[in-house]
């Protein structure tokens, strides 16, 4: 009931009403190819879906206890908003879960692929719909300009966690369950990505990626039409 009345808190009941909405039919979706296909391994695409939402989780959580505490210095502000960064990532993951589509066999390759695709679109907006709340946070504290160099520094970081999780197979939660694996896995993928061409080019047009496609949902959100007696979006603007 708490994170019920922080989403109407937040004017984002219409948003998370409708991403809740698209999860489940996505959902449905992926039982059903199970089931008629045989085939389990589809399965992966509810675990990224449930990754993808704990951003938006987090995020939640750690304006209510912004606005609760009035303080950035508060232990458990700082624990939601390190997770929240951990975990972004998952959101926009599942746009690289296309590779399995290569695997998929000619008459099944559209059905694949626009599955994930849809998943990859509920996953990447409810990411956006997190880095708005952060976004916000951040502008009414330091100003607009600080706040997207706050959203293009968290673009990149976030290519970077995909580029983990999609190349070295590192998870969020293995920085608690796996600290060394973590370290030296990131240690070595930084320098791959300094040395190797090809994955400084997936780091930067991934972040490149998330970082235009939250620019435009932004842009599209402002937009009020010509002579619209409407009330005020909840979501992307930034005051």
């Amino acid at each position: 009931m708490k994170l019920y009345a922080a989403i109407q808190r937040q004017g984002l009941s219409l948003p998370v009403f409708a991403l809740v909405g698209t999860s489940a039919i996505c959902t449905a979706l992926i039982i059903y190819r199970v089931i008629a296909g045989a085939q389990v391994r589809h399965a992966y695409l509810i675990w990224n879906l449930f990754l993808a939402w704990l951003p938006l989780l987090f995020a939640l959580l750690a304006v209510e206890r912004h606005e609760l505490v009035k303080s950035l210095r508060d232990r458990k502000l700082l624990l939601l908003d390190t997770a929240w960064l951990l975990f972004f990532p998952n959101a926009p993951y599942i746009f690289t879960d296309l590779v399995h589509v290569l695997a998929a066999r000619r008459q099944s390759f559209w059905t694949e692929m626009i599955l994930i695709l849809l998943c990859a679109m509920t996953g990447f907006l409810t990411g956006c719909l997190s880095l708005q709340l952060m976004h916000q946070r951040v502008a009414q504290l330091w100003g607009r300009a600080k706040g997207w160099l706050f959203v293009v520094a968290v673009s990149g970081l976030a290519g970077f966690g995909v580029y983990l999780g999609r190349f070295v197979r590192l998870n969020s939660w293995n920085v608690l369950t796996h600290p060394l694996r973590v370290l030296e896995g990131t240690t070595q993928a930084a320098l791959n990505v300094v040395t190797e061409w090809q994955d400084t080019k997936f780091l930067i047009l991934f972040s490149v990626f998330l970082l235009l496609g939250y620019v435009m949902l932004f842009a599209l959100t402002q937009h009020q039409g010509r002579g619209a007696n409407l009330p005020e979006r909840p979501g992307f603007g930034i005051d």
